[in-house]
């Protein structure tokens, strides 16, 4: 089965304007203006005018199994669904652990990882969770990452009250650990990291880079939480590396804002990502600090992000790379571009940066709203 995308205004992410896009056998096989398929048997035809393709989304921070659990054991979220991802417009996406290493396992967000992928889309995972020493699946660092295609890295914390508070010594093991095995793996190796709003964050992750660990292997993510820590962020970024904004909401200054601060400060464009936080808790607390109620945290606010974006005068391409290629190329997967032999992996938008459909792996899985793919239990 073939199918042909007549018609779109590409973005792959950069700016192509009215083409055609042919996919087939879960590849992107052409990308011309006025494609001729007679040839070809068992098209179909999707007529994009007046809609707007990109790279299928990807999100590096989302609680697959859910996060919670800090109000005990009935705030513990449930497990995300393949219908949340795919009207987030999320065709891959990368699953964390949170505060709770203790009810919830890597082995348990693997299997879930798992799943995602079996019902059409791309899942990855970090093994560990907040806490120092990390839990893996196999008893080591470097077999999970080595062993395993699936994990990429190591998710720990920093400059949190709920972490482990780890020497820069045994940062630097971990981090040993996930780039000698990246190495021999062919990975990049990533240590992602939760970041906290206690003073001085970066502190230990300059260390590192002084004590010589390349700054590629570091992945910073909940940068937005205070004005402190984007400016440490910004510093980060203007010596070489990645930082990742949380998009949902919630923040005194909106993340936009603060993203158009970066760039005129001189950060690079694809020195930048964005990601969910979703499906983690959101508790709910009155004047006295007791807990009134707890709801999930949406899956879709990259999506929701991305107009507003775009609203503050970030270009279009550079925004959409934000959350395709630029983490694509933080995780190293060949993901996040829409470009001869990638993977189908594509979102289809109305012209003002609604989700209209979603292809995964030549899959149409949402079309025109309407989720078609459902996974078991939905």
């Amino acid at each position: 089965m073939f199918t042909l995308l007549k018609n779109t205004n590409l973005y792959n992410p950069n700016k192509i304007g009215k083409t055609d896009i042919l996919l087939g056998q879960g590849k992107i096989i052409a990308i011309e203006p006025d494609l001729n398929v007679t040839g070809l048997k068992a098209v179909k035809t999707i007529d994009c005018r007046g809609k707007i393709v990109t790279p299928g989304l990807i999100d590096q921070h989302v609680h697959l199994t859910g996060g919670g659990g800090e109000a005990g054991f009935t705030s513990r979220v449930p497990q995300v669904s393949l219908k949340k991802l795919l009207e987030a417009g999320t065709t891959t996406v990368i699953g964390v652990l949170g505060t709770d290493g203790i009810s919830r396992s890597p082995r348990d967000l693997y299997a879930k990882a798992a799943a995602l992928t079996e019902e059409g889309i791309s899942a990855f995972m970090y093994t560990g969770s907040y806490e120092v020493p990390t839990k893996t699946i196999t008893g080591s660092i470097r077999d999970d990452i080595a062993f395993i295609p699936s994990v990429l890295g190591v998710k720990i914390a920093l400059a949190d009250h709920r972490c482990s508070f780890p020497t820069t010594q045994e940062l630097a093991r971990i981090i040993s650990d996930i780039r000698i095995a990246g190495m021999l793996s062919g990975k990049r190796g990533v240590l992602h990291i939760h970041m906290g709003d206690l003073p001085n964050a970066f502190d230990k992750i300059e260390e590192l880079i002084d004590l010589g660990v390349p700054i590629k292997h570091f992945s910073p993510t909940h940068l937005e939480r205070n004005s402190g820590l984007f400016d440490e962020a910004i510093s980060f970024a203007l010596k070489g590396g990645k930082i990742d904004i949380t998009s949902a909401p919630g923040n005194d200054t909106p993340q936009e804002q603060m993203i158009k601060r970066a760039l005129e400060s001189g950060v690079a464009a694809d020195r930048i990502t964005t990601s969910s936080d979703g499906n983690g808790s959101l508790p709910e607390f009155n004047e006295h600090g007791e807990l009134t109620g707890i709801v999930a945290a949406s899956c879709d606010s990259n999506l929701k992000f991305l107009p507003k974006l775009i609203n503050v005068g970030i270009e279009p391409e550079k925004a959409i790379a934000m959350m395709t290629a630029n983490v694509a190329d933080t995780l190293g997967i060949n993901k996040g571009r829409i470009s001869l032999g990638h993977d189908a992996d594509l979102c289809i938008f109305n012209d003002d940066f609604t989700l209209n459909s979603v292809i995964a792996k030549g899959k149409t899985m949402l079309l025109d709203n309407e989720v078609l793919v459902k996974a078991n239990f939905e």
